[in-house]
């Protein structure tokens, strides 16, 4: 069974991930980090909010999804994402069950976490996006402090 362990971002198209930053602004958010997807000519600007994210998706060239999808419809929501515990059997299960999928595997995505994105007619119209956090080694042990030197002798 799948587990979603919680909504990890929504997705908003927009044509100026800068200028759609300064109406965020006004909400109190702040853009943390910025990148450009490789393979995908996008641009993204990630803006926290509680324990999920807003990504702001520009487009970086005509032929990238994103704008194909302004064009069409201009700005706005674009896809939600969710955070999965196990992509690669998350995936699995939703096409063994028939699930119409754009990413039948998992591929790299922003911040170079994996994502596969299920199909909208799949969805009920909506675009989702599979997403599964990057490995964190566990932070080390704190190490004991050792007495001075001086302190041992006594």
């Amino acid at each position: 069974m799948i587990k979603i362990k919680r909504v990890e971002h929504v997705g908003v198209a927009v044509n100026s991930y800068e200028e759609a930053a300064g109406f965020y602004g006004l909400l109190g958010l702040k853009i943390h980090g910025t990148e450009e997807v490789a393979g995908s000519a996008l641009k993204v600007a990630m803006l926290p909010v509680g324990e999920s994210e807003i990504e702001l998706l520009e487009p970086a060239g005509p032929e990238s999804a994103v704008a194909k999808f302004l064009e069409k419809k201009g700005e706005g929501i674009h896809h939600i994402a969710f955070c999965v515990e196990d992509i690669h059997g998350a995936v699995k299960e939703l096409v063994d069950g028939g699930v119409r999928m754009i990413d039948k595997a998992p591929r790299p995505g922003a911040g170079g976490k994996l994502v596969a994105f299920v199909h909208p007619a799949a969805a009920h119209g909506v675009l989702i996006e599979l997403v599964e956090d990057k490995k964190r080694p566990a932070p080390p042990l704190p190490r004991p402090l050792l007495p001075p030197a001086s302190m041992e002798r006594e």
